[in-house]
């Protein structure tokens, strides 16, 4: 499964690169904006997108990207009450 996670773009870094700065959820990284460039790179500065594996991927607005992030935020809790349960029943496990 490829999975984007949304990142605002907040810097163009390398532009002969195509680099930006973006920031997801506080931390920055800098990206490849070549597959959503259509004009001057500085237009980017402010958009947010989805990012995989060190690439925008595709521009997105603001509403979209707040619900994203709290539907990632979700599936992590999601994760950490399964890990949570799975090692509960690994210690009653080895009570038997």
């Amino acid at each position: 499964m490829c999975l984007g996670v949304p990142g605002q773009i907040i810097a163009v870094t390398q532009p002969e690169k195509m680099m930006a700065m973006a920031e997801v959820s506080g931390v920055r990284r800098e990206i490849n904006v070549a597959p959503v460039a259509t004009g001057p790179l500085e237009e980017l500065i402010g958009k947010w997108t989805l990012i995989h594996v060190g690439f925008a991927m595709a521009l997105i607005d603001e509403d979209e990207a707040a619900a994203t992030l709290e539907a990632l935020r979700g599936l992590g809790e999601a994760q950490e009450a399964l890990d949570a349960m799975a090692a509960g029943d690994a210690a009653l496990e080895g009570r038997s």
